[in-house]
């Protein structure tokens, strides 16, 4: 199918408007994948910028993919900061003993400047390939960590909870480093040629804290960060819920909120209507199981209730599509939004979801 009339920049711009371009926008969050379509592992792969950018170009035009995306993996923050990172064949590299073992230490903590740390001047380099590759054509999407969630790979999230209620001047020392660090590395990625950032804040998710806690701690932090980054941001919850906050995620400046396969999307786009545009919320663990037929089906739901209006941008509820979602699920999930998602839904008025 030919996706011509819009340029996958035009059309997101056009759907951040809330209008209705050609097409939904697909994003698919690819990250690993790109591992397998060079033949290599995963930690071989995320070792060198080439690899992520050659991978990249590839998962785009395989896929018709409405954005790129050179994320390498949640823990890259704290590998900077001295934290160990677990590699795996099979999934994410992740989180492995946190550096910060005993809450005395947060006041000697002293963090590298991001284009001091080596593998974060990577992922800069990276995006600088993509950017020189891609141009204004499609998005290129950085990522950060939310300085309110980042402490649970810092120090673990039981010990963070303890600060959080028990320690409150190391706390907010944390915080006021975490922010620091947060601001430079989103600029950072913008400078380098990143088009937006995507927040990552699953802890502010009252699957995780109450309404009362979000909104004395994980809304004011994120009030003051986003306000210093220097381009448009996309609020993530990573799977977590976010319906009962949403007024307030549109206070923080956020375009965008990433939302959870636990909420009903035609709730979720009548309380964000106008005010953010939503990201999402194929289920991800779901999806490592579908046919392609059942990912048609769940795409065509997704639009059927998202769609209409603009201000929808299909994608998975996490952030991250695993590794082991095969190669014909992405592919049946792309040619669906290609199929069910152009303007006007017509069909939709026809035949309901």
């Amino acid at each position: 199918m030919n996706d011509s009339a819009m340029t996958s920049m035009q059309r997101v711009l056009a759907t951040l408007g809330h209008q209705e371009p050609d097409r939904i926008p697909m994003f698919l969050l690819l990250t690993m994948h790109g591992a397998r379509e060079l033949g290599m592992s995963i930690k071989d792969y995320f070792s060198r910028a080439e690899n992520v950018v050659e991978g990249q170009l590839r998962l785009r035009e395989k896929y018709h993919n409405d954005c790129i995306y050179p994320f390498f993996y949640a823990p890259i923050e704290v590998e900077a900061m001295g934290g160990e990172v677990i590699y795996r064949e099979d999934g994410p590299p992740n989180s492995g003993r946190p550096f910060i073992r005993e809450a005395a230490q947060i006041t000697s903590l002293q963090f590298p400047k991001v284009y001091e740390a080596p593998r974060l001047s990577e992922v800069l380099k990276a995006i600088r390939m993509l950017k020189e590759r891609v141009g204004d054509e499609v998005p290129i999407i950085g990522v950060v960590m939310s300085p309110f969630s980042l402490p649970v790979m810092q120090m673990g999230f039981e010990a963070y909870l303890d600060i959080m209620f028990e320690g409150p001047e190391l706390f907010e020392y944390l915080i006021k480093l975490n922010e620091a660090f947060c601001v430079e590395w989103a600029n950072a990625q913008l400078h380098a040629g990143a088009t937006a950032i995507t927040y990552f804040d699953p802890v502010s998710s009252p699957t995780v804290t109450t309404r009362d806690q979000y909104l004395q701690y994980g809304h004011q932090i994120a009030k003051r960060t986003l306000s210093r980054i220097n381009g448009p941001v996309a609020t993530h919850m990573a799977s977590g819920l976010a319906l009962p906050i949403v007024d307030e995620i549109a206070e923080t400046g956020s375009a965008v909120l990433g939302v959870s396969t636990m909420e009903d999307l035609g709730e979720l786009k009548a309380a964000c209507c106008g005010k953010l545009t939503i990201l999402g919320n194929l289920n991800g663990i779901e999806m490592c199981r579908w046919t392609p037929e059942e990912a048609e089906r769940q795409v065509k739901a997704a639009i059927a209730k998202a769609g209409p209006g603009g201000g929808y941008i299909l994608a998975d509820n996490h952030g991250e599509i695993p590794w082991q979602v095969p190669d014909e699920v992405v592919m049946a999930i792309s040619e669906a939004v290609r199929k069910w998602g152009r303007y006007p839904l017509d069909w939709i008025d026809v035949a309901g979801s």
